[in-house]
């Protein structure tokens, strides 16, 4: 019943799970331990009061912490977390069993994965949870897991407990990432290109640029100012088209931390009467955007995502978000090269 019970908890449950993670400090007193215990007896009814969790490996650390009633990771200016993630590891780690001890020779626990996380080229992963004033509440290294290959087989992991030198064969699946992409939702939008209607650009320094799209299914963006702009290329046109489909970021920070060069701004007017302002800028060689939805029945949740962030893209995307007409033109045909002699 406490698997079900977890896994049934909601996105806003999974923070009091997420928060809750507590052991007192003599849980984490070394115990004699047998074969088919829990790593942690008795954690799900504990989960109250922890505010921070880190996942240490030898060359860096991932720090989680809890604010208000959502985790974040302050070293991406306190960015949500996924919430399936963090439930995903604490349920895996109330669930973990012990079911086979193996070596608790020091010199020998790197062959497991279970050695000191902080030793250089070490493969082991510490995982601690925090209580307030940053007191231990479960801490557990995390080392190598054995493949198997039969089908209906749990997945198993060597785990050591910091203050033992006793190494484990453990039964569950406990996902333990050190990564922070792996804990963000990295998606912004995803707008199919027939849902661009209009775009309006007024990049800094150019004419203003409008492309518009027909009433006919079939109709492509098309350049409506400038009038009868010269012959275009249809790939960059279809480019400027499909900016919002699948559109994901490489970084995150809070829009007040950008310290680029603004280019302007994009006004894309999709189906459903919905808008999307763009706001890109240049620092150094990377690309900056910040945006805003209006009307339509998404923009009040995009908002919510969106607002006080921007998000880095491949530099390409500029092209996308805040074309110049002459990189919309037809390319000329390269000129043949006769061939070496």
């Amino acid at each position: 019943m406490e698997r079900r019970t977890l896994l049934l908890l909601g996105t806003a449950a999974v923070v009091s799970v997420g928060a809750a993670l507590v052991l007192t400090p003599d849980g984490l007193r070394q115990r004699d331990t047998s074969p088919g215990t829990l790593a942690f007896e008795g954690l799900a009814p504990k989960l109250r009061d922890a505010t921070r969790i880190e996942v240490r490996k030898s060359d860096a650390t991932l720090v989680l912490l809890r604010q208000g009633e959502a985790w974040v990771l302050p070293d991406r200016g306190n960015y949500p977390v996924r919430p399936e993630k963090l439930r995903e590891m604490l349920v895996g780690l109330t669930e973990l069993r012990l079911v086979e001890a193996r070596t608790a020779d020091r010199a020998q626990l790197d062959r497991l994965g279970v050695d000191d996380p902080a030793r250089p080229g070490s493969t082991a992963v510490l995982l601690r949870i925090l209580g307030p004033q940053d007191q231990p509440i479960a801490e557990l290294v995390v080392g190598r897991r054995r493949v198997r290959t039969q089908g209906n087989v749990p997945e198993t992991i060597y785990v050591r407990r910091p203050a033992e030198a006793q190494a484990w064969l453990a039964e569950g699946r406990l996902a333990v990432d050190a990564d922070p992409q792996l804990w963000v939702d990295r998606d912004i939008a995803n707008f199919p290109q027939d849902r661009i209607r209009r775009v309006v650009v007024r990049r800094l320094g150019e004419p203003e640029l409008v492309l518009g799209r027909g009433e006919g299914p079939e109709d492509k963006l098309r350049v409506t100012i400038p009038a009868d702009p010269p012959p275009l290329d249809e790939v960059a046109l279809d480019e400027v088209a499909r900016s919002f489909e699948y559109l994901t970021f490489l970084d995150v920070k809070p829009e007040g931390a950008v310290q680029g060069t603004a280019l302007g701004e994009a006004r894309f007017e999709l189906t459903e009467g919905m808008a999307v302002t763009v706001w890109p800028s240049r620092e150094a060689e990377t690309l900056w955007i910040r945006l805003r939805a209006e009307d339509g029945p998404d923009a009040a949740a995009l908002n919510a995502r969106w607002t006080g962030w921007a998000y880095q893209l491949g530099v390409w995307k500029e092209k996308a978000f805040t074309p110049r007409l002459q990189e919309l033109l037809e390319r000329e045909a390269a000129p043949e090269t006769a061939p070496a002699r």
